[in-house]
Order: C-alpha cells, then structure tokens, then sequence
C-alpha cells in the first residue's frame, strides 16, 4: 500500500443555476473585470492509502459519487498525487 492524496473538484453542471457565482461576477465586473463566465467549486483533499494511483482514483471517485457530488447536478474531477 502507498499514501496518496486524491483531489476532487466538484462543481454545478453547465445550465444549473448557480446564484453565488453570479453574485460574484457581477461584483468582478462591478471593478472593470471584464470576465465571460464564473463557477464556484468545492475541493475535497483526501489522503488514503491504496495499492496504486488508479486504485485511489477509483476510491475518490466512488466517494465523490456516494457523497461528495450529486451526479445530477454535479460535475467532478479526480486527480491523485502520491504523498
């Protein structure tokens, strides 16, 4: 087994309302930030142990589909560092 720390990004689907980043991006453009678009997104940091990095990743995406993201409305990335 070796250490890892897996990543997992999860943020709303495109077309899924997302009041906060709108509040926010008209505060940006409020100071003549010219921006397209803004998400927010949550991270989770999660350090495991597990036999390989594909191992880990497997395992994060598992939690990410239990708990951490609602496949409905949610998109998430995965990425694995070894420790």
């Amino acid at each position: 087994m070796s250490a890892y720390t897996a990543t997992v990004t999860v943020r709303l689907k495109h077309g899924v309302l997302d009041p906060e980043a709108e509040t926010t991006k008209r505060a940006l453009e409020r100071l003549d930030f010219d921006i397209e678009a803004l998400r927010m997104a949550d991270r989770f940091e999660i350090d495991l142990e597990a036999d390989s990095a594909d191992g880990a990743r497997e395992r994060a995406g598992e939690m990410a589909e239990r708990l951490l993201a609602n496949p409905t409305i949610h998109d998430y990335d995965v990425e694995v560092d070894e420790r």
